[in-house]
């Protein structure tokens, strides 16, 4: 057990365990980086060759092509340094490997935000489809991606306009552009700044009496508020 705590551990970066093959690294390849990588935290930043080869049963000629693969693929440096006496020292260097690393895992959450952006959008489109009961023309997809990528909506933003149109009968992306429009005067920029202000206006509303409660039990439920007059167009 003393031999064990003794002998130190090697610390391995799990997305690199995950992922290393997606950077081109091969098993052999990360075998000998293993290797070095448990040499360089015990302090033997450039172990010697013939040790490497011992331990994975290779030759020193073998161990030599791969580190000299890993070179060629920009995953390892040899870099020189002086000591404090002025003598050079060569190290193993991955600084290259990691950086590879982050860029790959950079680039597979920038696809990520793209896919759910896409997904995000087709829906919106579906939906509005959906509630108006009709398909979409080229000029309101045209709109609707305006809003989008040039306005900078959010698509669940989007969402609660199109609930008000339909709450109030108002089946046209010209009366959703005026909601959007009062939201963005207000600085209601997201769906919770949007529920929010919903909320306050609802409690602002005056309380019904028990006797104007029972007079209107069977009017149908209209919005409490608009947040722009339709058209006559808009109800089309």
């Amino acid at each position: 057990m003393q031999q064990f705590i003794n002998a130190g551990q090697t610390t391995v970066s799990s997305l690199l365990l995950a992922h290393f093959h997606e950077l081109g690294i091969t098993n052999d390849e990360f075998l000998v980086y293993l290797e070095l990588k448990s040499f360089y935290d015990a302090g033997n930043h450039f172990p010697d060759m013939a040790t490497i080869a011992q331990r994975l049963r290779l030759s020193s000629t073998q161990v030599y092509q791969i580190i000299h693969r890993m070179i060629q693929k920009k995953i390892l440096t040899i870099d020189t340094t002086q000591d404090k006496q002025g003598r050079s020292q060569d190290q193993y260097d991955f600084a290259l490997m990691y950086r590879k690393l982050a860029t790959y895992l950079s680039q597979q959450n920038r696809q990520v935000v793209e896919q759910k952006s896409s997904d995000q959008r087709q829906a919106l489109f579906e939906q509005i489809e959906t509630e108006f009961g009709r398909p979409l023309s080229p000029i309101e997809y045209e709109t609707i991606a305006a809003w989008l990528d040039q306005d900078h909506y959010q698509a669940d933003v989007i969402g609660l306009a199109l609930r008000e149109a339909v709450l109030n009968q108002a089946y046209s992306l010209k009366y959703m552009d005026r909601i959007l429009l009062s939201w963005e005067r207000k600085h209601l920029t997201t769906k919770q700044q949007i529920q929010r202000e919903q909320e306050k206006r609802q409690q602002r509303q005056p309380s019904s009496g028990a006797a104007a409660q029972s007079s209107t039990e069977d009017i149908p439920q209209i919005p409490m508020y608009n947040w722009a007059e339709p058209d006559d167009d808009d109800k089309q």
